[in-house]
């Protein structure tokens, strides 16, 4: 049976968030996002967890996770709660160009859509059941991390060993925009683009050198001429920097490239499209570095199972979920390619993510609360 709108306070759920996004939590701004783990842990410490704080590795954040054993299959495997604490906007957003605020059905701030909204919604959605008297069939566990927005290098590890324990992954990313949840999602990859030029002073004698920075605006213009939209894979250089002295002819510029490809084989053409950007001309050099990467997580047959029955636990909701594969990496890439029942996007409802209209839709929120409360109350 599902918990009744009642069960849920609106205010109290967008207040919750609001609060959250007030502690900015840039990846590397370790202090923000430990913050955020402090407030994370201290509530499901609260509910009655076992709260495990796994320190940070290689500067990033600490890990949190809490377990809520079942009374009736303590020894089943269970449910994890799979979210992450970092976001985007670095220090400074909130008192310039993204103040938390409402507009109508709007809560705007850094973090809300992508994705503390979400991690909120299930921490109130497990609390709404506890406070009914309703205990999950399955053991339940919540993992909260502090790198996924640059790939999760410290925490992939400690996802996978975590979620293999357990039966099924939820994972609360924001709802697609147009609704849908998230069956599958494409893989994405990072590259290192390295120039290397030759020196030269740019006043007296520019002509012999070879600046880094000329040859990597042309590296640009092949990569990005590379996407191809009607095949889901696309190229996008994120970020470039070179140059020390704006008198020496620049000898290194680097650049980092997000690709993303829908399947196995489009990742591998990615891979060597730009592999073949490597080479030597006009006397400078070009490096390509595979960097980190998140598997394809195919929308395979248990992941689909527990879609069929989140789709039933929304319709008696009145809510239409429909499901796709998507672009935007997330720690589901992780779980779902280990062949775990993964349904990821199961947030807040909103849109503009990673910009400074990044917003969350309050309407969305008691009936996401409802279907993530069926989740963990139903699945057995």
């Amino acid at each position: 049976m599902a918990l009744p709108e009642a069960a849920f306070d609106t205010e109290k759920i967008a207040q919750g968030i609001a609060k959250w996004a007030e502690v900015e939590s840039p990846t590397h701004h370790t202090d923000g996002v430990n913050r955020m783990m402090d407030l994370a842990g201290r509530e499901l410490r609260t509910l009655g967890g076992d709260v495990e704080r796994l320190p940070g590795i290689d500067g990033f954040g600490d890990v949190v996770v809490s377990r809520f054993p079942s009374v009736e299959q303590p020894d089943q495997p269970g449910i994890l709660v799979l979210g992450h604490m970092d976001t985007v906007h670095e220090v400074g957003t909130l008192a310039s160009r993204l103040p938390i605020r409402r507009d109508g059905d709007k809560l705007l701030g850094p973090g809300v859509l992508d994705m503390k909204g979400g991690n909120r919604l299930a921490i109130e959605a497990f609390t709404a059941l506890l406070n009914a008297d309703i205990q999950p069939q399955l053991p339940v566990t919540f993992m909260f991390t502090p790198d996924e927005e640059v790939g999760s290098p410290s925490s992939r590890k400690r996802i996978e060993a975590e979620a293999v324990k357990h039966k099924y992954v939820l994972v609360p990313e924001p709802l697609r925009p147009w609704g849908d949840v998230v069956t599958g999602r494409h893989a994405v990859q990072r590259f290192w683009v390295r120039v290397h030029g030759q020196p030269a002073h740019a006043g007296l004698s520019k002509t012999q050198g070879r600046s880094a920075i000329l040859k990597m605006a042309e590296v640009i213009g092949r990569i990005e001429a590379m996407n191809d939209y009607d095949k889901a894979t696309t190229y996008s250089v994120g970020t470039v920097h070179g140059g020390v002295f704006v008198n020496v002819v620049t000898t290194l510029c680097e650049a980092q490239v997000l690709c993303v490809a829908p399947t196995d084989e489009l990742l591998l053409e990615v891979q060597s499209n730009m592999a073949a950007l490597a080479g030597e001309e006009d006397g400078v050099r070009i490096e390509i570095e595979e960097g980190l990467l998140r598997p394809v997580a195919k929308p395979h047959e248990e992941t689909m199972a527990l879609y069929n029955h989140a789709h039933q636990l929304a319709a008696a909701l009145g809510i239409e979920l429909g499901h796709c594969q998507s672009a935007g990496g997330s720690d589901g890439n992780f779980t779902g390619a280990l062949g775990i029942a993964t349904l990821d996007g199961l947030g807040v409802g909103g849109s503009n993510a990673h910009t400074f209209n990044e917003h969350l839709l309050i309407s969305s929120l008691v009936p996401q609360c409802r279907l993530l409360a069926g989740l963990l109350e139903t699945l057995r």
